[in-house]
């Protein structure tokens, strides 16, 4: 079986060197074709951090094992570790942290287990990177949650859950302010998880998660999260098992996965054979259980955990009165304890079952969308303009623009009413939000909203705009604070 390979940055090459090597000595039935992306492919002059031969090639094998890569700053580009996820929908990135003996944290050595799998959503969320400034102080990001996404996430984090027999399922999100888009996706979860009787499935909102995953991270199985809170979450729990270098990462799409170790380059160590492989090891396994390779991938876990175990450790962590073993030496004592069973979490020996990539040439976008049940309609249009003037001044000036269809509801700043009732200490920005409805509800058209525009447009400066819209008797907007 053949799969893609790249590097990497700063202590890529290194660290992959390293499970490569560890690879072969236990006779892993892969074969490699190194790929080219990363920050020295930007500097080359392609915009996506990646020759187009090297998409070709990922596109070919279905599979990519990745190292650390940088981004270049100050260029405008975008991350090519979020365009690689983005490109292929790996739309679900899937993180384990489990205690590792040897590897000491306030929990182990208060004697309570970690084992926490993180699902975070991959593809949606403000890493669409969709911005924009408004006015000279204010931006907007855009925040995308579907419900095809949506779906296709919590599918899989429930049957990886089945699967892997979980005792709970955990929706971590902020639907209590988010209520559209963070409610989507907990409404999304709720619907698959009708589907799963067998499994306890339950949410918290995703301030209150983290705290309780720092004081009791034991009670937690798997959790799904958005994309950004997934995010945040996932390098808390890091931090929970020993840092990014024991974190192992899985992109997992329906034609491309994608194993990679989510720290940095660490460019302040590159080329000094000290850098830790762990997470990139971790990761490789986890590709070679994705391929069917369970025999290979429980014997060089085993003697992973066998190596820390005995004290053996790389110089970011360990016991610092005994010496740190370099990139090479810990590669060769993992190696040399290949049939060793470590004293706590060892694998079973299950046999290899290798699953061939399934070859996908596909003709056209997959476009994912779900059947309406209710009848859209438009109701109204949030303007956004931008003015320095007070509220009750540009209600004045709206009032000879709505015409026979519309009439002003309300104004906001930041999301905060200000007009028709709202408060003197309430600070303003030059960025202002006018809420206009049909009069009598009446339903509209584009071209109603259009026309209101330009008239709209004598007066004022208009940023953005956003159909209000309903289905059936369920409304598709939020209100503002205080409306």
């Amino acid at each position: 079986m053949k799969i893609a390979v790249a590097k990497g940055d700063g202590i890529g090459p290194e660290i992959m060197d390293a499970v490569i090597k560890i690879f072969d000595a236990n006779q892993v039935k892969l074969e490699y074709e190194y790929v080219e992306m990363g920050k020295w492919v930007f500097d080359k002059g392609f915009s996506n951090g990646m020759t187009p031969e090297a998409q070709r090639t990922i596109e070919d094998l279905g599979i990519l094992f990745k190292g650390p890569m940088e981004t270049p700053k100050g260029k405008g580009v975008k991350s090519i570790n979020v365009t690689a996820r983005k490109t292929w929908n790996t739309y679900a990135n899937k993180r384990v942290f489990q205690t590792l003996h040897g590897v000491d944290t306030v929990f182990s050595k208060a004697g309570i287990p970690i084992d926490i799998t993180i699902v975070r959503e991959n593809i949606e969320d403000t890493y669409g990177g969709v911005e924009h400034l408004l006015t000279q102080d204010v931006a907007l990001s855009r925040r995308f949650i579907t419900r095809p996404g949506s779906l296709q996430v919590i599918k899989y984090a429930f049957d990886m859950a089945k699967k892997k027999k979980a005792k709970r399922i955990t929706c971590g999100h902020k639907a209590n302010i988010m209520k559209l888009t963070d409610g989507l996706f907990l409404d999304c979860f709720y619907e698959v998880a009708k589907e799963y009787p067998e499994l306890k499935s339950d949410d918290k909102i995703v301030d209150d998660l983290a705290m309780k995953m720092v004081v009791r991270p034991d009670e937690f199985d798997v959790v799904v999260l958005t994309n950004l809170q997934g995010d945040i979450i996932s390098d808390l729990c890091a931090g929970l098992v020993g840092g990014l270098g024991f974190a192992p990462s899985a992109n997992i799409g329906d034609h491309i996965a994608i194993f990679e170790a989510v720290h940095g380059t660490a460019p302040d160590i590159a080329g000094k054979n000290i850098a830790n492989p762990t997470a990139l090891l971790l990761s490789g396994l986890a590709l070679l259980r994705h391929v069917g390779l369970m025999e290979n991938a429980a014997i060089i876990e085993n003697a992973l955990l066998y190596t820390l175990e005995q004290g053996i450790h790389t110089g970011d962590f360990g016991n610092r009165a005994t010496s740190s073993a370099n990139t090479t030496q810990f590669a060769d004592a993992i190696i040399g304890n290949f049939g060793k069973q470590p004293q706590h979490g060892a694998k079973e020996l299950l046999p290899n079952h290798p699953v061939p990539h399934t070859m996908f040439k596909l003709e056209h976008n997959l476009m994912m969308e779900t059947k309406e049940t209710q009848q859209e309609r438009i109701v109204g249009v949030d303007m956004f303009i931008a003015s320095d003037e007070q509220p009750e001044v540009i209600a004045q000036k709206c009032l000879h623009h709505g015409g026979i269809k519309f009439k002003l509801i309300s104004i906001s700043n930041r999301g905060t009413q200000v007009w028709p009732t709202g408060s003197k200490y309430t600070n303003l920005v030059n960025q202002y939000n006018l809420r206009f409805e049909g009069l009598n509800n009446q339903s509209l058209n584009q071209l109603d909203i259009i026309g209101l525009y330009v008239s709209l447009c004598a007066d004022f400066k208009i940023c953005s705009i956003e159909l209000l819209n309903m289905w059936g008797d369920k409304r598709g907007y939020s209100l503002a604070q205080g409306q």
